[in-house]
């Protein structure tokens, strides 16, 4: 229990550097996409690759794959059922389901991978089905329910495959499955730029949070709660009862819980913008979940931690 407080005090003392550093002028503009974007496209794909190049797979896919995919699948479909009945349109229902189901396994799931859970291999297997199945479904929904805009179909429906991310987790399971050795003049220089993946992506979110605006008022603010009470609470009582139905005990289900408990990804906010739709519902899914996983997470730690 005191290792997984100490992994979270961590991760809060980096995110209130950004904070201050931002507040005081420390920092130019700018910084925040600077670091989030070398992080996303150059640090985090080198820290999955050396991870998940030395990894063990039947650990990459275990039952926490399927848990873990199964809960957020759910919840999602609650919300396309909602979506429907209330003629929300596709565009918002998508939107919606995806804050309600995606979570932000990348700028919050490593770090907390890394500093709680004890390996950033954990988040691995969530982060991949968000990738190559959740993302792709959700891109071809939007797609299909947006106006023209010149843009070839087909460089809309491949942009998920393309991402830096997926194609480095790839090439690392690649790497695992063949058995191959990656030499040491290939491996230290990505270690050395994983190394800047969590950090990064640490402050540019504690950057983020000056001058964020009050959650929860406005038009979608009954959505946006429902859909953080099914993101935050619901997602990890399924997760917790799903593991436990299947066989999931000890270090498995407390890494399953504190997988599916996690924020709503930031990059739900990014497709509403590039879709033009559920705009304001995204983006205040995405903070109130984010302040609010921060008491569900210590409590899935004094319940089920080591």
């Amino acid at each position: 229990m005191a290792g997984v407080l100490t992994g979270f005090v961590v991760i809060g003392v980096v995110i209130a550097v950004g904070y201050l550093a931002a507040r005081r002028g420390i920092l130019p503009e700018g910084a925040q996409l600077v670091l989030a974007q070398t992080s996303f496209r150059v640090a985090t794909p080198a820290l999955l690759f050396v991870t998940l190049a030395a990894a063990d797979l039947g650990q990459v896919f275990s039952g926490t794959l399927w848990v873990t995919s199964a809960a957020a699948l759910a919840v999602a479909a609650v919300v396309v059922v909602t979506g429907v009945v209330r003629r929300w349109g596709t565009g918002r229902t998508t939107i919606a389901a995806i804050s309600a189901g995606m979570v932000n396994s990348a700028n919050l799931g490593i770090p907390i991978a890394v500093h709680v859970l004890g390996d950033a291999t954990l988040v691995a297997p969530l982060l991949l089905f968000q990738l190559v199945v959740l993302v792709p479904a959700a891109v071809v929904a939007l797609d299909l329910s947006a106006p023209d805009d010149g843009t070839p179909r087909w460089l809309r429906l491949t942009a998920p495959f393309r991402n830096p991310v997926l194609l480095a987790s790839v090439a690392g399971l690649v790497v695992s499955a063949a058995g191959w050795r990656v030499p040491d003049l290939v491996l230290d220089p990505l270690q050395l730029l994983a190394s800047l993946a969590v950090p990064a992506v640490l402050l540019a979110y504690g950057i983020s949070l000056r001058g964020a605006p009050v959650p929860g008022r406005g038009p979608e603010r009954r959505a946006v709660l429902a859909i953080s009470a099914l993101k935050l609470l619901v997602m990890p009582g399924l997760a917790w009862a799903l593991a436990a139905a299947v066989g999931l005990g000890g270090a498995e289900l407390f890494v399953v819980v504190v997988l599916s408990a996690l924020p709503t990804a930031q990059n739900v906010y990014t497709y509403a913008v590039a879709y033009g739709t559920g705009e304001r519902l995204a983006q205040q899914t995405v903070t109130v979940t984010t302040a609010g996983s921060i008491p569900v997470l210590l409590v899935v730690a004094a319940l089920l931690g080591p």
